[in-house]
């Protein structure tokens, strides 16, 4: 019994441990992880520096980490070159040559690490992102039909670059790749017929892609990556056929669909109202958890308006212009305005703004002297803008007509404040009657 157990310990003791996976150590040690923390540090200094810009708006946090990959991707294409040169530098070239994997082996045990890291640090960008957008969002819902395209040519930009740093024999091919990348990114026309094959065009405005769109998009720069791999070390380059096509009818959906890739965001269509005021008060429903600042911020004003008839029926947030019953309420995209991380900046420079385009004549011809004044002497009263007094003191340091001028607004202002409350609520009506019609001789005198 002894003997048998000290055998079993020996041969136990003497068997070979399993050697790691070789795509294990690539992935763990080395340049990959340093290649994912390069692309993360690059996307999230560009994140943080325009985090005014989109933090607090689901659209634009995804528009905004979609515009990075003008950077990301020339990023990724210099690693995977720089990786690719690897054994060059080493001068392990001949070494490598001697052992029993295939080149296409070696190739894809020492690329694809780079790619998947590369891919890892977009990702956590992308999720830290959206957590920090979360807090702050007032409507809409996080985008997220982008991330499979783009992390997709993210690790295509690898797979290139690696190839090309195996091919060109320079130090420099790394950086100048890279270069070159961006270069040709950020020259791309937007007009051009071959746009839709950008993986780094900009979104369009208002609208998302179609759910087949990311697949395409895959397809394509996945496909002619892998392409272009086989092609260069695979033993039998005929396979490098089948991703040829992947990515010739990837591309040809995308080029073909052409606006047809593209649907309206359906948050844009729509209104989110508060009737509770007149007018009415109504925001995009991009927007709608902002719409009790705004009508806080609107209260002077519709509380002025009580019982003035003639009035719009509402304020209505739209990119178009107001229809025909409506008043243009100031819009309150892009962020970073007059709304940052889910606050009016200014709630008086706001009323000002709606009060302007309420009581503004709009499309009608240039009006006469006295109706000018009675335009201000509204504007005055519904919401003082913030800036009048800087811009009355210059008026009244100019030229004896400017003077005259500013003594003639001042006027009007008084006489309409000054008025008592039926009065001037039968003047202002018969004001938004005239305003309506664009009738200059209905505009009551002050």
């Amino acid at each position: 019994m002894t003997t048998t157990t000290g055998t079993t310990d020996t041969l136990t003791a003497a068997t070979p441990k399993a050697a790691p996976h070789p795509l294990r150590a690539e992935a763990v040690r080395g340049f990959p992880p340093l290649a994912g923390a390069a692309l993360m540090v690059a996307c999230g200094a560009m994140m943080i520096a325009t985090a005014r810009e989109w933090q607090g708006d689901w659209a634009e946090t995804a528009g905004q980490l979609h515009d990075g990959l003008l950077m990301a991707l020339p990023v990724a294409a210099a690693a995977g070159c720089w990786h690719g040169g690897r054994e060059r530098r080493r001068r392990t070239e001949e070494l490598w040559g001697t052992a029993v994997r295939p080149p296409l082996a070696r190739l894809l045990a020492s690329a694809v690490p780079v790619a998947l890291w590369t891919a890892v640090g977009y990702l956590l960008v992308l999720a830290a992102a959206n957590v920090a957008t979360w807090p702050y969002a007032r409507g809409d819902h996080p985008h997220l039909i982008l991330v499979p395209g783009d992390t997709a040519a993210l690790m295509a930009a690898v797979l290139l670059g690696h190839v090309v740093g195996r091919i060109v024999p320079s130090l420099l091919a790394a950086p100048l790749l890279g270069v070159a990348g961006f270069a040709g990114l950020a020259a791309a026309v937007p007009e051009a017929d071959v746009q839709p094959l950008d993986p780094a065009s900009f979104t369009v405005h208002g609208s998302w892609p179609v759910w087949w769109q990311p697949l395409a998009m895959t397809a394509w720069t996945l496909g002619l990556a892998l392409a272009l791999t086989l092609a260069y070390a695979a033993r039998r380059r005929a396979t490098a056929l089948l991703p040829l096509a992947a990515a010739l009818t990837g591309a040809a959906l995308l080029v073909q669909g052409g606006d047809a890739t593209w649907q309206p965001d359906p948050f844009l269509r729509r209104q989110v109202c508060d009737t509770s005021t007149t007018p009415a008060i109504c925001v995009n429903a991009r927007y709608g958890g902002v719409l009790p600042q705004v009508t806080t911020a609107l209260s002077g004003v519709t509380g002025r308006l009580k019982g003035v008839k003639g009035l719009p029926v509402r304020w209505a947030d739209r990119e178009h212009g107001p229809r025909a019953d409506e008043a243009q309420l100031p819009i309150l995209a892009p962020v970073g305005w007059s709304l940052v991380r889910g606050r009016l900046v200014d709630p008086h420079q706001y009323a000002y703004e709606a009060a302007a385009m309420l009581s503004d004549r709009g499309q009608c011809e240039r009006a006469s002297e006295r109706v000018t004044f009675a335009v201000d002497a509204v504007q005055s009263y519904l919401a003082p803008s913030p800036g009048r007094g800087a811009f009355d003191a210059i008026e009244a340091k100019g030229d004896a007509a400017a003077r005259a001028h500013l003594r003639a607004s001042l006027a009007a202002r008084a006489k309409l404040a000054g008025m008592d409350e039926e009065r001037r609520k039968v003047w202002l009506s018969a004001y938004f009657a005239a305003r309506a019609t664009c009738d200059d001789e209905g505009v009551p005198s002050l």
